[in-house]
């Protein structure tokens, strides 16, 4: 029997313009020559500026991102996991949304952001509604369990797609250059605990406020593992998946089952 296998290519770039950015993912996509599922960073489409958001938003029923990536996905007969755009629900709701595409280029699911960040200048939370729920969408027999940059601090929402059957976790971020060691340890530390493989991109490059995305877009296994990655600079990762050989090792190795129910702290 032939194995479960998956390929995914991941993609990183610096956002210039929202119509640069466009040619750009265009270029960039062009030179993938086979691959089953591709992952964007966040707000890829315009970048992160908190104070642009609301004029960035779009409409799903309008969007051009969605339209973008959809003509995409059917032309490349690939699912695509779409970073994030800034979804506009009413003059009071925004999300930082993340579209996932089909190969037939159908909208199949939308994460919205649980946890935004608003410290040290970011006031994410002054323009977006954080999303309420966790989502696992399924593509070519996976399933993948979706977050968004800042999400990667909060291990319950990984734990909760691993319990309900996560192969994949992914994180599309925009991440700053100037916490290069969270990222490192928590994108590790999300498939080690979990036991899954792990796809983390980010923005690279500069931002309006002097600062620097980091870069360092990787695919990790469920060992915590690098299997491929792209520290700086623009282009795409590919790796090969084996989900056979992450469910053999789970096998082997069942931590999940020595959770406890509840952890009653003895506060002495």
């Amino acid at each position: 029997m032939e194995k479960k296998k998956i390929n995914i290519s991941a993609v990183q770039m610096g956002s210039v313009d929202k119509k640069s950015n466009f040619k750009k993912i265009e270029k960039i996509l062009s030179n993938i020559s086979k691959t089953d599922i591709i992952v964007l960073p966040e707000v890829w489409a315009i970048g992160w500026s908190c104070k642009n958001f609301i004029s960035n938003a779009e409409n799903i029923e309008n969007s051009f991102t969605i339209d973008f990536l959809s003509q995409i996905a059917k032309d490349k007969n690939v699912n695509i996991i779409g970073g994030s755009f800034i979804q506009k629900v009413n003059e009071k709701t925004y999300y930082n949304s993340c579209p996932v595409i089909n190969r037939k280029g159908e909208l199949i699911a939308i994460y919205n952001k649980n946890h935004l960040y608003s410290y040290y200048g970011c006031d994410e939370g002054k323009y977006i509604t954080p999303g309420n729920s966790a989502v696992m969408v399924t593509l070519d027999n996976v399933k993948f369990g979706l977050t968004i940059c800042y999400d990667i601090r909060f291990p319950e929402i990984f734990r909760a797609y691993r319990k309900n059957g996560a192969d994949v976790l992914i994180n599309c971020a925009a991440w700053a250059s100037t916490k290069p060691i969270p990222w490192d340890i928590m994108t590790k530390s999300r498939a080690i605990e979990n036991q899954t493989y792990m796809v983390a991109v980010n923005q690279y490059g500069p931002l309006d406020d002097n600062g620097y995305n980091l870069g360092d877009t990787r695919i990790i296994d469920y060992n915590g593992n690098i299997l491929s990655n792209i520290c700086k600079g623009e282009g795409y990762i590919q790796s090969n998946l084996d989900l056979d050989e992450m469910y053999e090792f789970r096998q082997k190795c069942l931590i999940l089952n020595d959770i406890k129910k509840t952890y009653e702290v003895e506060v002495l």
